[in-house]
């Protein structure tokens, strides 16, 4: 069984604030809304307030800013 299998390890709804975010429903990861991998919850470290998205990287989150 990997991270994401089992109980509780579905994708996770999360509310993104500045510097912090909010579970609205449980989950093991979320995924990139750039390249749609799954992030683990304790990896997450890139998202996007006014957009509501999580990123991968700086990479992927850089993408989402100039596009």
């Amino acid at each position: 069984m990997n991270r994401f299998e089992g109980p509780g390890s579905g994708e996770a709804k999360i509310k993104y604030l500045d510097g912090d975010y909010h579970v609205v429903a449980p989950g093991a990861f979320v995924r990139c809304a750039i390249t749609g991998t799954p992030v683990p919850l304790e990896e997450l470290k890139y998202w996007s307030v006014a957009r509501q998205e999580a990123y991968l990287d700086v990479i992927a989150s850089l993408k989402a800013e100039t596009e």
